[in-house]
């Protein structure tokens, strides 16, 4: 390829104005490309602030409802759903997870029934159901179960598509899940609902706000190592990717997000398929104490880490700032 040399060529010529910025503009963000991450807790009328996560809380279902008009109205398309079960029902085994009236269900259905025209995506793990915090069924030592938390795991996953959901989304790193459940949902008649497959999860220090918000940073006994990915690794992603999509997987995951760019756009390059990010929420409180302490601007650091996702390869983002967000680019 042949290109002009200075003068001839100033490439700032195109930066000079706004008109010519915007029309040269190489990606852009809006706020169909963002899923809002809220979390659900028990009662009614009840906001519950999470404090290691400022501006972000726990909702009851009656005022979940609202949330999701709100998004509605913002432009955002998608919700994702996050229970904080009472500590009275959780259980080695996690079974409330399946549950049908459990508080995802019931948050579900209540959204479903008032907005039917935005879509729901369910996490599908069980660590907001279990007592030891970790995300599938453990044995004496304390190690996580492959094969018996994939039939746990396909089993919430049929309740959380009876309820409603729109997007299956397997969090927790089993192997063999993704074509587990797709199979269990082509068998149940739920052709349309889709999985969104955490394909790539990765060990990270980056989680701690999110287990105060769903209650099981004080119950979690050990680490996640044996299941999430080592952060040092980037060829097993590519590896946890494609048996995602040769199981069944609609669209793929890369969390958390800002650390794992370059997770992203490999994924992005190799595969061509929807890649969504996870700004997670250890991503999002370094923004807002930022913001906090004069460190950054607030809008201009929530917008552009956002187009750095598009930049990426990312075809959406689940962010905790999406509500602001979307009013901020309307």
């Amino acid at each position: 390829m042949t290109h002009a040399a200075y003068p001839a060529l100033r490439l700032r010529r195109t930066r000079a104005s706004a008109w010519s910025r915007a029309l040269f503009a190489e990606n852009r963000i809006g706020p169909q490309d963002l899923i809002w991450p809220l979390f659900i807790t028990e009662g009614k009328g009840v906001e519950e602030p999470v404090a290691s996560l400022p501006g972000v809380s726990r909702w009851s279902v009656d005022l979940i409802v609202q949330r999701a008009r709100d998004a509605r109205d913002a432009g955002i398309p998608c919700l994702a759903l996050f229970p904080n079960t009472q500590p009275g029902r959780r259980s080695d085994d996690g079974k409330e997870a399946l549950n049908p009236g459990n508080l995802m269900c019931r948050a579900i259905k209540s959204i479903k029934d008032a907005v039917p025209d935005i879509g729901i995506l369910t996490d599908v793990a069980l660590d907001p159901y279990t007592s030891h915090g970790q995300d599938g069924l453990i044995d004496e030592a304390g190690y996580v179960l492959n094969d018996a938390t994939v039939e746990v795991l396909t089993a919430q996953s049929l309740v959380q598509a009876e309820a409603g959901a729109d997007i299956i989304a397997p969090s927790d790193m089993m192997d063999g899940r993704i074509a587990t459940i797709r199979s269990a949902l082509e068998n149940a008649g739920h052709l349309n609902v889709q999985i969104m497959s955490y394909a790539a999860k990765y060990a990270s220090a980056f989680y701690g706000p999110f287990r105060d918000a769903v209650g099981s940073r004080g119950l979690l006994k050990g680490d996640k190592k044996t299941y999430q990915m080592d952060p040092a690794n980037s060829e097993e992603a590519l590896r946890e990717v494609a048996l995602d999509l040769a199981e069944g997987a609609d669209s793929v995951m890369v969390k958390p997000g800002l650390p794992y760019l370059d997770i992203i756009a490999k994924v992005k390059q190799r595969f061509e398929v929807p890649v969504f990010a996870y700004q997670v929420s250890g991503e999002y409180a370094m923004i807002e104490a930022a913001a906090a302490a004069g460190a950054g601007d607030r809008d201009a650091l929530v917008l552009e880490t956002l187009m750095a996702f598009k930049r990426a390869g990312c075809a959406g983002v689940l962010t905790y700032h999406a509500l602001h967000a979307a009013r901020l680019l309307a």
